[in-house]
């Protein structure tokens, strides 16, 4: 079946116009023309197409993109492969962000002593300062607030890479536990909710079962700390919740 280069952009979600300039710089030729001339594209020219796609959302610029589909020694499932590889190695690289950024969000409403550059090693390119008026806004007013500026007044660089090695270390172990298909109220998950907790209070402020309880329900009912948790492992900010909230149940 022949489709117009209208059906086609389209179908892909791109401009009629860069289906043009594919044709163009020889990225993706057409495999026929109607009477009048116009381009026709073939079911090959759209898995074609699908190629090009998938490569450009990984970031590869077009003319690598034309050498690597023109490779007569790659085929289809090979592509597919080194798609799935390098989506991998970006999931990861996410995650990895989303763990700094959530190091970043705690440490956002306390004072932070470090130099630019030191910012950078530990936060990478999240500001913490980006965040700190809606946390004083937030929770101005409480102990917890104020027992962390305290305490983070006096950490050094090497004090926040510890906290952030601490904080991978422990998402890295729940994420897996979700994975394993143990319950949330199991010992293992409350386990790690207890260490959750400890970790706060031995860096941060003292978190009573109380607060934690009040934390649990934040990760559900603010978005961003739902995305942060999400983006970890697909419902890990509802087990963690419900783990929190076991946990608290079971020691309180």
């Amino acid at each position: 079946m022949a489709h117009t280069v209208g059906q086609v952009a389209k179908l892909a979600g791109v401009t009629v116009r860069t289906l043009h300039h594919y044709d163009e710089i020889g990225l993706l030729t057409p495999s026929g023309r109607s009477g009048s001339g116009y381009r026709r594209y073939s079911e090959a020219d759209l898995e074609r197409l699908q190629l090009i796609r998938y490569y450009r959302e990984l970031g590869f610029p077009l003319d690598e993109i034309a050498v690597i589909i023109n490779d007569p020694a790659t085929g289809p499932g090979a592509h597919l492969r080194r798609q799935h590889e390098l989506l991998t190695l970006r999931i990861k690289r996410l995650q990895e962000m989303v763990v700094a950024i959530e190091f970043a969000m705690e440490a956002s409403k306390m004072d932070i002593q470090l130099t630019p550059q030191e910012r950078f090693e530990v936060f990478g390119n999240f500001d913490p300062d980006a965040h700190a008026e809606e946390a004083e806004q937030r929770w101005g007013g409480t102990e917890a607030y104020r027992e962390s500026n305290r305490r983070a007044s006096s950490y050094s660089k090497q004090d926040w890479l510890r906290i952030k090695t601490e904080i991978e270390d422990w998402g890295r172990r729940i994420v897996a536990l979700l994975a394993s298909g143990a319950p949330a109220d199991g010992p293992e998950a409350m386990e790690l909710a207890e260490e959750h907790r400890q970790q706060i209070s031995r860096w941060f402020y003292e978190c009573s079962y109380e607060i934690h309880t009040g934390l649990a329900d934040m990760y559900l009912a603010d978005e961003r700390f739902t995305a942060y948790y999400e983006a970890m492992a697909p419902g890990l900010a509802e087990y963690l919740s419900e783990a929190i909230h076991a946990n608290a149940i079971t020691r309180a």
